[in-house]
């Protein structure tokens, strides 16, 4: 064999039930998710390996609703409890509930769902997030020196974060609240 020649690449095998259980399991060991999301994990895989061995995607489309199904069936797979953790996580991180139901749609969350799990919480949560932003991004009350001449900034930061104008201007001409950790 000469310099200039590649050797010929094998193609993957053949897309199978069982393979397609495998890289769900994977995923979900690594990551939280919803049904479609997991739904849309494992057509990746199955458009990537078709594409390489010339076949169709749609044929496989069977196989992955099953694969979902029976991880729904199993437990493996909560939409429910799955919104309600990442709704409580974004919330501490600071998140906003526009912003949190943009991230769970995005994952495939329906917005009955997603609105329950938003409904769950504290009345006072949508500011407590907007304080937890403001204290990681140093805004408003948490912003060292002077903070006068940036209050139009800060309410911007937290407007675009998508917290109500209300709930902006009373964190950012508050005062500090205590982290609580």
């Amino acid at each position: 064999m000469s310099d200039d020649e590649k050797p010929v690449k094998k193609p993957p095998r053949k897309v199978t039930p069982a393979y397609l259980q495998r890289a769900a399991l994977a995923y979900l060991e690594r990551y939280a998710s919803s049904a479609e999301n997991l739904r849309r994990v494992l057509k990746r895989k199955v458009d990537k390996r078709c594409r390489l061995r010339g076949e169709d995607p749609a044929e496989f489309s069977e196989m992955i609703d099953e694969v979902v199904a029976k991880s729904l069936r199993t437990g493996l797979i909560d939409d429910t409890r799955y919104a309600e953790a990442r709704v409580a996580t974004l919330r501490r991180r600071g998140g906003s509930a526009r912003a949190i139901q943009a991230k769970l749609s995005a994952k495939g969350v329906d917005r009955t769902t997603i609105a329950a799990a938003l409904e769950g919480g504290e009345e006072d949560d949508e500011e407590k997030a907007a304080h937890a932003l403001a204290r990681r991004r140093k805004l408003g009350p948490y912003r060292p020196g002077e903070r006068a001449p940036y209050r139009d900034k800060d309410l911007a930061a937290l407007a675009r974060a998508g917290f109500r104008f209300d709930v902006a201007r009373q964190v950012v001409d508050g005062e500090r609240e205590d982290s609580g950790l």
